[in-house]
């Protein structure tokens, strides 16, 4: 990977992460077309690119982060993370299958745009409105409804945004709540794929690390394509917020449909 690629990679994550359009189906189609999504540093790239992301929302939101009076939130997001982390352990190897398929993501957008077109009309009168009124209860759901982005192309923030608005919570406080939880979920994410996942080398197998850091131009990659993902995303985050309060989700589940099509398209002609 050059440094130019790591760079439209991280651009790409970072526009999208927080937004309902998947991450990382968009990071497995951009790194399909540079032709460089078979080997083993992308695919953890893929994932670390996100420590930018997630410092991001620490970043936009520290005084929500250490607050450290307020326990209960930290509290919330563990409840809430914990269906994540117990079915990404035991599907690991078949979420990795499904990240080197465009056709999952293709179809896993299309979809999913279908859904954000009337998901303003589906959940009326939310009654949630500040984090404190979260319950326990109302967090474990939103998690359970995370792990839907386990199938790439569905979106991360799609689905526990939408897990947020099927709890009655504002579709505002839902978003928020959905970049509160990204921060334990990609955090354990890449933990994982850079200390505890294997991967074939000859005489046996590495870790992750040892895959970004054994080599110059991984280690410049990974630090130049996580400042990028930082930038990138505090802009797009403050951009969701500011429209999603305005007009709502149809305009992305208009361009999750176009997205979708013009990616099945690709797919029939061979060209992904």
């Amino acid at each position: 990977m050059s440094i130019f690629q790591a760079i439209i990679i991280a651009i790409v994550e970072g526009i999208t992460e927080f937004l309902p359009v998947s991450s990382t189906g968009h990071m497995i189609i951009t790194s399909s077309l540079m032709g460089i999504s078979g080997d083993d540093f992308t695919k953890i790239f893929e994932i670390a690119i996100q420590l930018g992301a997630i410092l991001s929302v620490v970043v936009l939101y520290w005084k929500k982060f250490f607050d450290f009076a307020k326990w209960q939130f930290y509290v919330k997001l563990f409840i809430a993370v914990i269906p994540a982390l117990l079915l990404g352990k035991l599907f690991s190897d078949k979420i990795d299958e499904l990240l080197e398929s465009p056709t999952t993501v293709a179809i896993a957008l299309l979809l999913g745009g279908v859904v954000l077109l009337y998901i303003d009309r589906v959940f009326k009168n939310p009654v949630v409105s500040e984090e404190k009124e979260i319950s326990y209860g109302k967090a474990f759901i939103i998690g359970i409804w995370q792990c839907v982005a386990m199938i790439p192309g569905v979106s991360r923030s799609a689905s526990s945004i939408i897990g947020g608005m099927q709890q009655k919570l504002t579709r505002t406080l839902a978003a928020e709540f959905s970049f509160y939880l990204a921060v334990p979920t990609m955090l354990a994410a890449t933990v994982y794929k850079l200390f505890l996942k294997g991967y074939p080398a000859a005489g046996g197998e590495i870790k992750g690390y040892e895959i970004v850091f054994g080599n110059a131009a991984n280690t410049t990659a990974f630090i130049i394509g996580n400042v990028v993902a930082f930038i990138v995303a505090i802009l797009a985050i403050k951009f969701f917020i500011g429209y999603l309060q305005k007009h709502g989700f149809k305009l992305f589940g208009i361009y999750r449909i176009i997205v979708g099509v013009i990616l099945l398209i690709m797919i029939y002609a061979g060209y992904l």
